[in-house]
């Protein structure tokens, strides 16, 4: 059975989902090299056709994630909505009013609804589809990647968590997963939402809401802490649970998404770190309560997370260290990205029980689902004109050279093998350098990264070597970076890539299986200088996504202070280097 999995909303996917096997996933930035694409994913449904060597109309089934009223493809229509929201104190957008007739008038919100699936599904009936198309309602989708993908879900009843900005109206769910099958017991309305606070504030510090909220978490353990509560005490008054401790509530008049004048009037003078402190804590504050009370409710001790609040990894320490809480996984890049996954999973699990049949989905384990790139690919990026003026040498050993030159001390971009899924870069779309040398840390964010100067780097630890530096009691796995642990004392050995305030650290502990020349990298290091994990940031300019292949890497190589790229079997020096 092959299905589709589409989702084109805020950063756009397509995956494609076969005999429970996940074979190719693509965020659609990764093809436009727009970041947060909004839109069809157009271009990753060819792709992952191609690369599968297979026409539409082979496909069984779509799975399309979320129920939109506007037309998601209007880039206007979508700045129009955010200056709205935003900005605009009690003024509904059209979505909004949409919305309000589920209750005021159900016939004709259900006539919308199907109004707007048919609009969008037309974009990928011009490519020649003709089969059945499901959607999948927004939290289910998020839900069935937390539970489908957990280690728990084929053994024992699990405790399914979502929250997020907004999705079908909602913006959380508490479920209870049991012999492959979901029952929801509680959900929010997004005019309660947490992650509408966490963005408000976002925009109020001068940042990219639904974009820089990790910049707020980054920033807030910088603050003094007497001057963070001051912040926190008028966040407080915005949101807290609701009595049945399952669903949250705005203690504010006004829905959430429409904070940002209240926000600016409450907290003028207050100090910009100040407020990321007091966002940070009310985020960690509600969410742990959150949990505690659903384990309570449940008595399930195992929980599985997903939805884009579940980004925020200094929150997720908080709940895996709840004394009620035995283990926690969060699905890896928990955004609106792995929704397309989350209504492939779904769907899927669907017709099976229809079937008669038990779900079968492949565990979750390395999540390289791009594509590769061959040589001629890269000899063809080579010919433009500005990159043929770097040396550039084919080697037969790519990962011993990358190796040898950050025992130099270099800073080296590494593009090899399949494209990793989601927010964070796994090694094979990394830039990688010595984590014992602060002095990296300068020359990656202002002459590479083109970030703010605050935020942390992270480590990129060996399987064997994790409890040198990460304090895990619970033995929570955490090979997707979307766990952050406080560090020991031998934090010294990949100081640049803890963060400098408070010594967490957010790993990719590796398993030599799951990646063997990346794990070969790090091997050859650590017999040099005895220390077992090294600096591992994302290849990409701030404001880009993640490099796609061959174009994009010598693109950004060209654009960057990087000095040696290692780009397939070829290593690229620029002159002088």
């Amino acid at each position: 059975m092959r299905i589709l999995g589409i989702h084109d909303g805020h950063n756009a996917s397509a995956c494609l989902l076969e005999d429970g096997r996940v074979r190719y996933v693509f965020q659609e930035e990764r093809l436009t090299n727009l970041k947060n694409y909004v839109g069809f994913p157009g271009r990753s449904i060819r792709r992952i056709l191609e690369l599968c060597r297979l026409s539409v109309d082979q496909v069984d089934e779509v799975a399309w994630a979320s129920n939109y009223m506007l037309d998601p493809y209007d880039p206007k229509k979508i700045g129009e909505l955010f200056e709205r929201e935003y900005k605009t104190p009690g003024r509904k957008t059209w979505e909004q009013l949409v919305m309000a007739l589920r209750a005021t008038a159900p016939g004709v919100y259900n006539h919308l609804l199907e109004k707007g699936r048919r609009r969008r599904a037309q974009h990928l009936r011009d490519m020649g589809y003709a089969g059945r198309i499901t959607f999948v309602e927004h939290h289910r989708a998020h839900a069935a990647t937390a539970y489908y993908g957990s280690p728990w879900w084929r053994t024992e009843k699990v405790l399914v968590l979502t929250n997020d900005g907004a999705g079908d109206a909602l913006c959380s769910t508490v479920s209870v997963g049991e012999e492959g099958r979901m029952r929801r017991l509680a959900e929010t309305s997004q005019a309660d939402s947490l992650g509408h606070v966490y963005s408000r504030v976002t925009m109020l510090l001068g940042m990219v809401p639904l974009d820089h909220e990790y910049k707020v978490m980054g920033l807030a353990p910088y603050a003094p802490e007497d001057g963070g509560r001051r912040s926190h005490a008028v966040l407080a008054r915005y949101l807290g649970l609701a009595g049945d401790g399952l669903t949250f509530r705005r203690r504010v008049r006004e829905p959430l998404n429409f904070a940002y004048p209240r926000l600016r009037r409450d907290l003028n003078g207050h100090r910009f770190d100040w407020i990321a402190w007091g966002v940070q804590r009310l985020t960690e504050t509600l969410l742990t309560d959150w949990a505690r009370n659903a384990v309570k409710a449940t008595g399930l001790r195992k929980v599985a997370a997903a939805g884009g609040v579940f980004m925020n990894v200094k929150a997720n320490q908080q709940i895996l260290a709840l004394p009620d809480v035995d283990g926690l996984f969060v699905y890896p890049s928990a955004g609106d990205e792995s929704v397309s996954l989350g209504a492939a999973y779904a769907v899927y699990a669907d017709r099976r029980a229809e079937a008669g049949q038990e779900v079968d989905l492949e565990p979750l384990g390395p999540i390289y689902w791009g594509d590769d790139f061959s040589e001629a690919e890269v000899r063809a990026a080579m010919e433009t004109e500005s990159f043929q003026s770097y040396d550039c040498e084919r080697v037969t050993d790519v990962d011993k050279e990358i190796a040898d030159l950050i025992l130099k001390g270099e800073i080296v971009a590494r593009c090899r093998g399949r494209m990793e899924f989601g927010a964070r870069a796994l090694g094979n779309r990394s830039i990688l350098s010595d984590a014992s040398d602060l002095r990296c840390v300068r020359p990656i964010n202002a002459m590479i990264k083109s970030r703010d100067f605050w935020m942390p780097f992270a480590p990129v630890i060996l399987k064997e070597r994790e409890r040198d530096y990460v304090v895990n009691p619970k033995n929570a796995s955490a090979p997707y970076m979307i766990l952050t642990f406080d560090t020991t004392e031998r934090r010294t050995d990949i100081v640049a890539a803890v963060h400098q305030a408070d010594f967490t650290a957010r790993p990719q502990v590796l398993d030599a299986s799951w990646n063997p020349g990346y794990h070969e990298v790090l091997g050859i290091y650590e017999n040099e200088t005895g220390r077992g994990g090294m600096l591992n940031t994302s290849f990409n300019l701030h404001g880009y996504p993640i490099v796609h292949g061959p174009t994009e890497a010598l693109w950004t190589f060209a654009n960057t202070g990087l000095r040696y790229l290692a780009l397939g079997d070829f290593i690229f020096r620029k002159k002088g280097a």
